[in-house]
């Protein structure tokens, strides 16, 4: 085999450029806003709409709302695009699946849900947490916006934000057509309520940060409920799943074909 050595500092430049159009792209695609809810609370967060979308059109379009990880929380409103959203801003995906996608951004001193990661399982708060609770107004308000699909609304994130969207969907499985959580974990007691929801779940088998036994463990526990789940589990891979789980070739197909009956 041929190696080829880049020198450090060159390698340094490319990455800085690579980085530099790529938060150009998002910033055109994924426009920063800050939703304010009733009470005066505050949620930042991106939105991309679908392409060609015209605004005295009748037809309605799918949302994709996503959940980013622990590292991309704070304020600035540009992290969150780090991991997996740049899938969604591919032409070939925005041509073949317009759609909307939502990224909101957690606080530095906030998660989506205010569990441990590192645990072996955690129970279920009886409520929302605060961010989740934002994050569902914002989607409300979107939808009193926009002409979107009620019956197309998808839920992914990864590590944190996978958690995020396990303690949604069982909460609120009819809200949902399908949910794609990665390298993250649920309460396996409410597993029964999401046996009828499409879910692809993904996690690698080497994640010392959220142990691939949380989504093992509530994927046989949906499947003992009598759920289908599929499961993606990447062999001698680490936390970062979702770099393989959103390139997945059949995922994008495989999501935007789930409807709500």
């Amino acid at each position: 085999m041929t190696r080829i050595l880049i020198p450090a500092l060159l390698w340094m430049t490319f990455i800085n450029l690579a980085g530099a159009t790529l938060a150009a792209d998002f910033e055109r695609l994924y426009e920063p806003r800050v939703f304010k809810s009733a009470d005066g609370k505050t949620l930042p967060y991106r939105l991309m709409v679908p392409a060609n979308y015209q605004a005295d059109s009748t037809t309605r379009y799918p949302v994709v709302l996503f959940l980013h990880g622990a590292g991309e929380r704070g304020d600035d409103n540009l992290k969150p695009l780090v991991h997996g959203t740049h899938e969604f801003a591919k032409d070939a995906v925005r041509d073949k699946f317009p759609c909307f996608v939502v990224v909101p951004q957690c606080p530095d001193s906030k998660r989506w849900v205010e569990v441990d990661w590192g645990q072996d399982s955690h129970q279920q708060f009886p409520e929302d947490s605060e961010t989740i609770a934002l994050v569902l107004q914002l989607m409300t308000s979107l939808q009193q916006q926009y002409r979107i699909d009620d019956k197309r609304l998808y839920a992914t994130g990864l590590s944190m934000g996978g958690f995020g969207v396990w303690d949604m969907v069982t909460r609120y499985p009819d809200k949902f057509a399908a949910a794609v959580p990665v390298c993250a974990g649920a309460d396996e007691a409410v597993a029964a309520k999401v046996t009828k929801l499409p879910i692809w779940t993904f996690h690698g088998d080497k994640d010392t940060v959220v142990k691939p036994s949380r989504t093992r463990n509530i994927v046989a526990a949906i499947e003992k409920a009598g759920g289908h789940p599929i499961y993606t589990e990447y062999a001698g891979v680490g936390h970062d799943s979702w770099d393989k789980a959103y390139a997945e070739p059949k995922l994008m197909e495989w999501l935007f074909a789930q409807r709500k009956p």
